[in-house]
């Protein structure tokens, strides 16, 4: 994970006591792992000591997004039944995708601006498993698919339906709107997930479910959503794949939403309603 402490970002290790500094495993252990977390995907880092290192306690410190510019973020839509069936639209038979830019993201924990109603009065956020790429590949056979993993995140990704209603070619720009996205604050490392398929995406609205499902019964599991962008493109290191959601919550102002899957990570925000402040040009 990523976290600030006394004013600054670090990279650290996730254990029971706390967070285990990478600057201190590196004293400690004499080694020279990067103080960023993109950094040490990049350079495929899955094992990182943290014998005799004190960690800091969790309450001590802030989780920040893993890493604030991930290379790609791509993003699949409709994969779930119930998530077709809750805006009335017909699942894909390929994998319905789309990307969204860095500068839609929001810190965990932080707040989710609701566009002003003149640019979209009908918001949902959506619990999703995120995929971190952790290799440079193409063409990536299925059975394959599981060695360019580096690990999975939790995402809560963002959709003004009301834009997307007016027209499906407008979906890009109903997904990209700010603090639209959020991944982390913890990645698991791949061989901590054996079991995929058997992960459940859950979506809670205040404090209550509003959804949740199975990996297995996504229409394009996360192997095949791999291999098949591959086809396409070459995935990079620290690309996002965040595999689709089972039904979005619609959410207002002073709501709380929260996108949980077990063996995986939490991640949440609050939501405010953000205003109309023009800013970057002389008036």
């Amino acid at each position: 994970m990523t976290f600030r402490y006394a004013g600054q970002d670090h990279a650290g290790v996730l254990t029971e006591d706390g967070v285990a500094p990478v600057l201190e495993i590196n004293s400690k252990h004499d080694l020279r792992i990067p103080n960023s977390l993109l950094e040490i995907i990049q350079e495929d880092i899955r094992e990182i000591p943290t014998k005799g290192v004190r960690p800091i306690p969790l309450a001590d410190v802030e989780p920040r997004l893993p890493y604030a510019v991930p290379p790609k973020i791509w993003c699949i839509g409709l994969n779930y039944k119930s998530h077709a069936e809750d805006i009335a639209a017909v699942q894909p038979e390929e994998p319905g995708s789309f990307m969204k830019p860095a500068s839609c993201m929001f810190q965990p924990g932080g707040n989710i601006f609701l566009p002003p109603p003149e640019v979209s009065g009908d918001v949902d956020a959506e619990g999703e498993l995120g995929v971190i790429i952790g290799r440079s590949c193409r063409f990536v056979p299925v059975e394959k698919a599981r060695e360019v993993i580096y690990g999975f995140t939790t995402t809560l990704d963002l959709t003004a339906l009301d834009v997307l209603k007016k027209n499906p070619r407008y979906l890009t720009r109903a997904k990209s709107i700010d603090t639209f996205f959020s991944f982390g604050p913890v990645i698991v490392t791949a061989d901590e997930v054996p079991d995929i398929d058997g992960l459940e995406v859950i979506t809670e609205h205040n404090g209550a479910v509003c959804s949740r499902d199975f990996v297995r019964n996504m229409k394009h599991r996360p192997l095949n959503l791999i291999s098949f962008h591959s086809d396409f493109f070459t995935l990079h290191p620290g690309d996002i794949i965040s595999t689709g959601c089972p039904k979005g919550a619609r959410i207002k102002e002073s709501d709380h939403v929260r996108a949980r899957i077990e063996g995986v990570g939490t991640v949440h925000a609050h939501v405010k309603q953000g205003e109309r402040v023009p800013f970057g040009f002389r008036a």
